[in-house]
């Protein structure tokens, strides 16, 4: 076997990635937020959350790479790079990233030709979902976070325009930090969306907040019901879930009757 042998991930895209590559052999640790595929759960050990781990336990593992994710984590790869691990951080941020994240992955473990076939999967899809327009497409509101309120995020306002909709808040959609894509709740009345999809990181999303918020009854979302909710492990990992399940899901909601 070439490539790293005892690896470690701390985020969930990178293990579901793995696992569909077939190199789920590799893996000798997990973040606590990994649940595809539902076996990771009883086959891997867990090391910590997301902007947290526990050091010393991943260092016991001995692994020869760790797959990290963005800023949010690297107070956690330089604690390693100092305990002399490698470590290789993601920093995905749209569509076109999630695809290169999965081609580098394959690359990696020296299984490419795997991970372009999974790749390019996914791209015929898209494509075919792009040239499926929606004659009248629905604005919508993607909310991330509650308090402040969060929206915008890369992937998803991609998505949202491959499954048909506009993204109220697109033009947020480059801003990597997550405190670069806060909006004030007037903001989102006025742009008036015909849906809202709450995925709140972490949390169960709960509509009656959203209608109770002030002004927010005038909202064409609000006055129609149309109010859903994703959950955040299918759209808010930067990965396969996203481009499949979490697709699947804003396609569901977006295009309601037309073809997926």
């Amino acid at each position: 076997m070439t490539g790293p042998s005892r690896i470690v991930c701390l985020t969930e895209e990178t293990v579901e990635t793995l696992y569909l590559l077939g190199q789920e052999h590799r893996i000798v640790g997990v973040t606590g937020y990994a649940v595809r595929p539902p076996r990771v759960r009883r086959e891997k050990p867990r090391v910590g959350a997301f902007t947290s781990a526990d050091v010393p336990k991943i260092v016991a593992l001995k692994p020869d790479l760790v797959l990290t994710f963005s800023d949010l984590q690297a107070d956690i790869a330089a604690d390693l790079i100092r305990q002399g691990i490698e470590v290789h951080s993601f920093n995905q941020r749209d569509v076109a990233g999630i695809l290169r994240m999965i081609r580098t992955l394959g690359r990696l473990m020296d299984c490419a030709e795997a991970a372009d076939t999974l790749a390019a999967g996914y791209e015929t899809r898209l494509a075919d979902l792009r040239a499926r327009p929606l004659a009248s497409p629905p604005k919508v509101y993607f909310e991330e976070w509650e308090d402040p309120i969060i929206t915008g995020i890369g992937w998803v306002s991609d998505l949202i325009e491959i499954a048909g909709g506009t993204d109220c808040f697109g033009h947020l959609a480059g801003e990597q930090a997550a405190k670069d894509r806060i909006t004030d709740p007037a903001n989102v009345i006025k742009a008036a969306p015909d849906i809202i999809i709450g995925s709140w990181c972490g949390k169960k999303f709960a509509p009656h907040k959203l209608t109770a918020r002030p002004g927010w009854d005038a909202i064409p979302a609000v006055k129609s019901g149309r109010i859903h909710e994703i959950k955040s492990p299918l759209i808010l990992q930067p990965g396969p879930a996203a481009l499949t399940d979490g697709l699947d899901a804003l396609c569901a909601i977006i295009r309601k009757d037309g073809p997926c």
